[in-house]
């Protein structure tokens, strides 16, 4: 079974968030969501907010990432992410706090507002408390 296994590491600015290997790893591209074994064609793509869940030899583990890059080699995928977060350190109250406040913008629909800047915001709030549920 080790055979399956590939190098994954997700890491931020401020930390190796993971740095570990796995039999297949699935996460959101602003394409759609992707999953990757070992031997993986290259493809470099653009991450999107959504949970990322990393299978493991002894079961999967769950995370949120936020914007950034994906890089897929055949015997390694890095995450490059803005944010990543494991559900223990997600605030729950908080996530739903930042989902109204976008929600309210968005449909305030004032001239000034970064259209793209607020769904970004409604996204990363779901998806923090998508891994709770």
């Amino acid at each position: 079974m080790a055979d399956n296994l590939f190098q994954v590491e997700i890491i931020t600015p401020d930390r190796i968030f993971y740095k570990g290997q796995a039999s297949m790893i699935e996460f959101t591209t602003t394409e759609g969501e992707i999953g990757v074994f070992k031997d993986h064609i290259p493809l470099t793509t653009v991450l999107a907010p959504g949970i990322v869940t990393i299978t493991e030899a002894d079961g999967a583990k769950k995370a949120v990432v936020h914007a950034g890059f994906a890089e897929i080699l055949g015997e390694k995928v890095t995450l490059l992410a803005e944010v990543a977060e494991w559900p223990e350190e997600i605030d729950l109250e908080r996530a739903r706090k930042a989902e109204d406040r976008a929600r309210e913008r968005l449909n305030r629909k004032d001239a000034d507002l970064d259209v793209a800047r607020a769904e970004l915001a409604l996204k990363r709030a779901l998806a923090r408390q998508d891994i709770l549920a």
